[in-house]
């Protein structure tokens, strides 16, 4: 490093914050300290180092009185102008040709910076920072600038070449605190900021400086990558004072299987105050606004006088609830209806959390003895039933059932349900040794009267009596031997009552009794039938029902002529004689239809694959009466543009059906249902597609020729829409008017009535 003395001012600094090493001398010399404000720059000092042409170093030392560089770019204002001379460390003199700001990522402003032509080095005086009031401290590893209540503002490294120097890309304690934590968190993946800010406070890592707490910002980046729902607290407080003040509602469902009366669907309402739950069982969504209109005027009039009527529902967007019947409905008797948010089940947490308790109670219940699954009505039913009586409402030391009616609830005639039963047969006409009851499972508890509810195994239905012994407390493996018969759900799933269990359990302790209907299963023997003949007079089993002669002959002729299994591969198929036969039967229809034409495979033309599918067709009962095959294209190998242009077609509205439907009812119109066989197969094609040969019945003179296709082929792209041009032109040619909102909707009119 090279000095070269000024000819004008003269400016002491302090030793400790200065790399100027006075001589060593014997005693200790009184230092005065005097700052004198440089008002001329006549000469100054270079430094020419290992590293100088880097622009991203810049220099720190006191042998210059100004920041200086000669990149000009980095000025962000500048003012051209000369103002003397450099003199570099090889003797050479370069002029200042400007004055300026300097802006540099990762560097505070400089102000009052020198452009000096020529220049290769990135300099910063500390004089002229001492003049800011900052203060420079250096080690013997890195030096660093404070400001003036000493927090630091830049930081440096001591280089190789023994010079002190900063690196304008990880230069960086305080442009800004929060732009340093930024950086940073952007460096190391977007990490969160308090895993951040624990590294560099404790070290963990090195090169990491210190990092102070980020201020309130959201990271754009993060929330578009980590992002999740927000968190909803539960409440341990009371937010309602008196029962009607608030009611949860939620439907749950559809079923898999349909319960006994034939409902897939449940209502559940959940009083806020007392977290009383009522449960009805619905057919259809549809029936839900009738359900609750009922339910408003059952709840009201049983409450006291004083509680005139609902204040507040709240439910989820559901179709079922967010309509105009119930808005008409809310807004006629000043009910308050309250939503919850989108995709967000919590706001309505309180049904929601009953749904999963009655479900999983239910569940319980089914599978401890082995219920079968159609009675899963009865199940949520008495859960419900049970749930009132015995679950504290949270937040007090009170039954909901207290709550609600004002008195304890009594459970001493509680059973176990699923349980062996008697019930006492008081409805027929019995013979003097004849069995006085019959076996039966315990399904719950009545709900207007006071009786058990019970399904009689003898006649397959579910009656309530109070007339009835339960027998709670044998074990699982003793259990009743009819059970076996229970083992069939087929048989439960036509059973078919009419008990109304979707009653509400907000009732008292007693129930009432519902209407029953008898079994109509027409293949099983009417009970009649089975009390005036002997078991050991009946051929067969009874429970099977009556078989005709006519159905066993189709049970043999469909067994003997179809194949009973779905192959995967054409080789399969090909060894199946069944199968043989439907894929010659659906070529057959390609030929009736002259579906395509076998020419030469084209060199310049894309071919497309085919694909044979098979399917077993079954009857009511599950007996396969037809095989099904089936040769499609592959779609996947179409190109746009080439094999085909405009696939689009329009579907049928269910709307416009309904609609269809409803004007047939008024005006009593007979509607007719046909069917097109091989649809598809008729519609026109506009394109030249090709198709490869099918797979077992390849041309045996020409095996590479391939089929150009005429009509469309089942899994091209386009035959949706060629069917539907060509059925179109049918109707339009036989003076059918096209709908203008469903276009699959025809018309046509004569003599002022329509057909």
């Amino acid at each position: 490093m090279m000095h070269v003395p000024r000819n004008d001012n003269i400016i002491m600094h302090d030793p400790r914050t200065s790399r100027a090493h006075a001589p060593k001398t014997t005693k200790k010399a009184k230092i005065v300290f005097r700052w004198i404000r440089k008002n001329e720059n006549v000469c100054h000092v270079a430094q020419i180092a290992l590293k100088a042409n880097s622009s991203n170093f810049w220099y720190l030392d006191s042998g210059y009185s100004r920041h200086m560089m000669g990149n000009k770019s980095f000025f962000e204002t500048l003012v051209m102008e000369e103002g003397g001379y450099v003199t570099f460390g090889d003797g050479s003199k370069k002029k200042v040709v400007g004055k300026g700001t300097i802006s540099v990522p990762g560097l505070p402003s400089l102000s009052d910076a020198l452009f000096v032509d020529g220049l290769k080095a990135n300099l910063i005086s500390i004089s002229h920072l001492s003049d800011e009031g900052y203060s420079v401290l250096f080690s013997k590893e890195n030096c660093s600038i404070l400001k003036p209540d000493g927090q630091t503002l830049l930081k440096g490294m001591r280089s190789s070449d023994n010079c002190y120097c900063l690196e304008a890309r990880i230069v960086s304690n305080n442009v800004s605190m929060d732009e340093q934590i930024e950086l940073w968190h952007e460096r190391l993946g977007h990490m969160n900021f308090r895993d951040l800010r624990t590294l560099g406070k404790f070290n963990c890592v090195r090169g990491l400086p210190y990092l102070g707490k980020k201020a309130n910002g959201i990271c754009g980046p993060c929330q578009q990558g980590k992002q999740t729902k927000s968190m909803h607290k539960k409440g341990n407080y009371l937010s309602t004072k008196e029962p009607l003040e608030l009611l949860h509602m939620d439907l749950m469902g559809p079923m898999q299987t349909e319960s006994l009366g034939g409902k897939k669907y449940i209502f559940v309402c959940v009083n806020d105050f007392s977290r009383f739950t009522w449960t009805y069982f619905l057919r259809e969504k549809s029936e839900t606004f009738d359900k609750f209109k009922m339910f408003c005027t059952k709840i009201q009039n049983e409450m006291n006088s004083n509680i005139k009527s609902i204040k507040r529902i709240r439910s989820d967007h559901g179709r079922e609830f967010e309509n105009a019947y119930f808005e008409s409905y809310c807004n006629s008797l000043g009910i308050s209806h309250e939503f919850s948010a989108p995709r967000t089940p919590q706001q309505n947490g309180v049904v929601e959390r009953k749904n999963r308790v009655l479900q999983e109670i239910a569940r319980v219940m089914l599978l401890s003895n082995n219920v079968p699954r159609n009675l899963w009505a009865e199940a949520v039913n008495t859960a419900c039933y049970i749930g009132n009586r015995v679950f504290l409402r949270p937040g007090s030391r009170n039954t909901s059932y207290e709550l609600w009616k004002g008195r304890k609830p009594n459970v001493n005639y509680f059973h176990t349900f699923g349980s062996k039963c008697y019930i006492l047969n008081d409805r027929d006409q019995l013979g003097k040794f004849d069995a006085k009851s019959d076996e039966g499972i315990f399904i719950g508890y009545a709900l207007n009267s006071r009786a058990y509810r019970v399904f009689n195994l003898k006649t397959r239905t579910v009656i309530e009596s109070s007339n009835v012994v339960i027998d709670d407390t044998r074990l699982k493996s003793n259990d009743h031997e009819e059970e076996e018969v229970l083992e069939d759900d087929s048989h439960l799933e036509r059973v078919v009552v009419t008990p109304n269990v979707g009653t509400s359990n907000d009732n008292n302790e007693v129930t009432q009794p519902i209407t029953k209907v008898p079994l109509l299963d027409s293949n099983e023997p009417a009970p009649w039938v089975r009390r005036l003949h002997n078991k050991e007079d009946v051929i067969g089993d009874m429970n099977e029902g009556v078989r005709t002669r006519r159905q066993i002959a189709n049970l043999i002729s469909f067994t003997c002529y179809t194949s009973q299994i779905e192959p995967k591969k054409v080789d399969e198929a090909l060894n199946d004689e069944f199968w043989v036969l439907a894929m010659q039967e659906e070529l057959n229809q390609f030929k009736r239809n002259e579906v395509w034409t076998l020419v030469p495979r084209p060199k310049s033309s894309h071919v497309i694959g085919t694909k044979w599918i098979y399917r077993n067709k079954s009857d009511e009962n599950g007996n396969i009466v037809r095989n099904k095959a089936r040769l499609v294209a592959q779609r996947y190998s179409q190109i746009e543009g080439i094999d085909f242009e405009e696939t689009f077609a329009p579907v049928a509205r269910l709307k416009s059906i309904r609609f269809l439907l409803s004007i047939s009812c008024v005006h009593k119109f007979k509607l007719h249902q046909m069917d097109v066989k091989s649809a598809f197969l008729n519609g026109f094609l506009q394109e030249e597609v090709f198709v490869e040969q099918p797979k077992g019945f390849v041309d045996s003179h020409h095996p590479n020729h391939v089929y150009r296709l005429k009509k469309a082929l089942y899994g091209l792209k386009q035959a949706p829409r060629a069917w539907y041009e060509r059925l179109t032109q049918f109707f339009v040619d036989n003076n059918y008017t096209r709908g203008s909102v469903d276009k699959t909707l025809f018309i046509k009119k004569t003599m002022m009535s329509f057909s």
